[in-house]
């Protein structure tokens, strides 16, 4: 039987229920609820919007958006949305799912935190994003029905929610401080790091290899 919260069915599939066991066994319970919670969000504004994304990839790419946070995919130093993004890519073609499909998870997960873009592109994409955006800035909840938010809270409390998360945050990235370059993450390095001196965009154009 299907799982439902707030009028919203989880998809009832095996690739769904794997990438439920493996984010809530590898992860924290703060990641593990954050990403449900994004999944819910991010269904309630394909409705509102009047988008169907198809179910079964919003959420697995809702509950891999931030695994790389956790484990880096490989020895390369990258942004940990990229991690994560090839994480939720390898599990997709591993389990049969076409280059197509793995290619809007990967993007979507690599976009989310990127801001003015993804809102232009498929529905999976955009979706995610702004369910990424409403649970970590509150963006859209007056446009969300308040009993769904209510319903979905309660199954995945938030708890001290922008505290907990914003350490979550700087601990997996603190020690790969250059891929945060660019990004709104180095907001939150500077943050925990206030010491931390990042090279900006016009430092790295005027010290180029080109004489002018």
């Amino acid at each position: 039987m299907s799982e439902v919260i707030a009028g919203v069915e989880v998809p009832d599939t095996e690739a769904v229920a794997e990438a439920t066991r493996l984010v809530r066994d590898t992860t924290s319970p703060l990641i593990y609820h954050h990403s449900r919670r994004v999944f819910f969000f991010s269904e309630m504004h394909a409705h509102r919007l009047g988008v169907t994304p198809d179910p079964e990839l919003l959420y697995l790419t809702a509950m891999f958006h931030d695994t790389g946070l956790v484990t880096p995919f490989s020895e390369v130093e990258q942004r940990f949305e990229v991690d994560g993004a090839d994480h939720a890519r390898r599990f997709l073609l591993d389990r049969g799912f076409s280059p197509a499909a793995a290619d809007t998870v990967w993007t979507a997960i690599a976009l989310h935190t990127t801001p003015g873009i993804p809102g232009r592109m498929g529905p999976e994409i955009a979706t995610t994003h702004l369910g990424v955006l409403t649970e970590i800035l509150g963006f859209g909840l007056d446009d969300l029905n308040t009993d769904q938010i209510a319903a979905i809270v309660a199954a995945h409390p938030r708890g001290d929610f922008k505290n907990e998360f914003l350490l979550a945050y700087f601990e997996g990235q603190k020690n790969r401080p250059e891929t945060t370059n660019g990004t709104v993450n180095s907001d939150v390095l500077e943050h925990f790091l206030p010491d931390l001196r990042r090279t900006t965009t016009v430092e790295r154009i005027v010290g180029s290899a080109w004489p002018s």
